[in-house]
């Protein structure tokens, strides 16, 4: 087949379809052009990441497409029950990023906790003339050990994420409709510790937490899990982090909660206006910012690599 990985795919994926007879173009085709693209070169399989979207006009503008990849987790790019009902097989790669974004997490924590998400801001600008200043203003870091994570989604990402928080020695809670319990195995030296996780409600984690990380979609008809009413909720003081989607947490109902301090801080790899997140997002400074590279890694790219080759070759006929 003639596969068009339009958001790129690993060299091991690349190889090992190639190996097996297929064509691998990763050449970036601009969406407007997508639908000729397909059609002109006779693709039969398109591979996406976050960046590309496969809606129905594309669906149905190119009848010889069998396959739409998604490298990652999240599918709200592409048209999946409709393409299904068209007979194209649609799959993502679940597995393969887990432990990437759950990393990603706490790197965020470590550095909203420390402040080491502004100092680098600042240092490069006042470290030389306001040092003592700057240091007073961090000197009131916290710790995570013995604080609570609470985690809104307990699916693959949500459990990395519960093994690396109690590794540190923090409690974790969770809540999740869909998954009732977890048993959480955190290697300790050359042995698993195994912990149980009995979910509980939304609103236990969103009271009792210190920090909430996010591992959800929106809600079925498209609206925030996180607006000014969960906000409400929350613990003073408590810091938020979302690296699932954009949107999964309403802005507006953020940067209230960021500017009355009723949020500490928080953490966004995600944004609802990807790629051109709004300024005063980008700009605030109780916010940690990455760009949408939770999964951007290079073991992680290597594995979605080898499970999307392993997923087309399974069901290529």
């Amino acid at each position: 087949m003639k596969i068009l990985a339009n958001d790129g795919i690993a060299p091991i994926g690349k190889e090992i379809l190639e190996d097996a007879g297929h064509t691998v173009i990763t050449d970036k085709v601009e969406q407007d052009q997508l639908i000729n693209a397909i059609n002109s070169e006779n693709y039969e399989v398109v591979l996406v990441r976050s960046a590309t979207t496969v809606r129905k006009e594309v669906i149905d503008a190119c009848p010889n497409l069998k396959m739409i990849g998604r490298g990652g987790v999240g599918m709200d790019n592409i048209d999946v029950d409709y393409a299904r009902e068209k007979g194209v097989f649609v799959f993502n790669t679940p597995a393969s990023s887990s432990q990437s974004v759950a990393e990603l997490v706490f790197a965020h924590l470590f550095g909203l906790t420390r402040f080491v998400y502004d100092a680098n801001r600042k240092m490069p600008i006042e470290g030389g003339s306001n040092f003592k200043t700057l240091k007073k203003a961090y000197g009131k870091g916290t710790e995570l050990r013995g604080k609570t994570l609470g985690l809104i989604g307990l699916g693959r990402i949500g459990q990395y994420t519960a093994k690396y928080g109690l590794g540190l020695g923090m409690k974790v809670i969770a809540s999740d409709p869909y998954v009732p319990q977890a048993i959480i195995k955190v290697p300790v030296g050359d042995e698993e510790v195994k912990v149980d996780i009995n979910t509980t409600s939304m609103k236990e984690v969103l009271t009792k937490s210190d920090f909430i990380s996010l591992h959800v979609p929106k809600q079925s008809d498209g609206s925030a899990v996180i607006g000014k009413q969960e906000i409400e909720l929350l613990k003073d003081g408590l810091i938020l982090v979302n690296l699932s989607r954009g949107g999964v947490i309403e802005e507006d109902a953020l940067l209230e909660g960021l500017n009355s301090g009723k949020v500490a801080a928080a953490a966004l790899d995600v944004f609802e206006n990807e790629p051109t997140p709004r300024e005063d997002i980008l700009k605030h400074p109780k916010i940690s910012l990455t760009p949408h590279i939770g999964a951007a890694t290079i073991e992680a790219q290597d594995r979605i690599g080898e499970e999307i080759a392993e997923i087309i070759l399974k069901n290529a006929k």
